[in-house]
């Protein structure tokens, strides 16, 4: 794809900037030991989505207010468990790369917000513009949170790229009409081994100094 019309990028947090991964599982193995629920069957289907939308589909006879609660839990175990918490590689470099060739950049997560920003400080990275669960009503893989991100920097989804690493955040980004570039095998509009190899397509693209 050809990088030079990007004009802004949105980030998934958790896998794609933030190496988050081990505390997630750990939350949710500890959550579904609470909930008498499979733990396997929640990490196959949590990443990258909302708790609330991953506990409705783990337990359906559950009401709002039942979910709700489930859902709160399940953030609660994750805002200090922070230890193991870093950027992912190459994550630094990129944010650099774009200061450089001056696009705008911002994270749009499916945590809340005060998680997001825990892990974003442990990793050591400012967003100049974060959406979070909170700032929208429906949570991926629905297009609202990057439609938000896309608006809040003021650049037309269609010239946004989203990166990410899993499959519902994928969807959210090509619902948006956002380009997508893909982390972890999965398949986007640009297939990415790591974040080095967008920063370098970025560099090169943009004409970096």
């Amino acid at each position: 794809m050809d990088l030079a019309g990007i004009g802004a990028v949105l980030f998934d947090m958790d896998g794609t900037l933030v190496d988050s991964d081990a505390a997630v599982e750990r939350a949710w193995e500890r959550w579904a030991a609470e909930y008498a629920v499979d733990p396997a069957a929640a990490l196959a289907i949590a990443h990258g989505s909302p708790a609330d939308l991953t506990i409705r589909r783990l337990l359906p006879a559950l009401d709002e207010p039942a979910v709700a609660a489930a859902a709160a839990r399940q953030l609660a175990l994750q805002y200090d468990d922070l230890s193991d918490v870093t950027a992912t590689p190459g994550a630094h470099e990129l944010v650099n790369a774009l200061a450089r060739v001056a696009l705008p950049w911002a994270v749009v997560t499916s945590a809340d917000r005060r998680l997001a920003e825990a892990r974003l400080g442990a990793a050591g990275i400012k967003a100049p513009v974060l959406v979070t669960v909170e700032d929208v009503s429906v949570g991926k893989p629905d297009p609202e949170g990057y439609l938000r991100g896309a608006a809040l920097l003021g650049v037309p989804v269609a010239r946004c790229l989203v990166v990410e690493d899993a499959e519902v955040g994928l969807r959210a980004g090509r619902a948006a009409g956002a380009m997508t570039a893909a982390l972890k095998g999965l398949d986007g509009d640009l297939r990415l081994h790591d974040l080095g190899q967008l920063t370098r397509g970025l560099e090169s693209a943009q004409g970096a100094p």
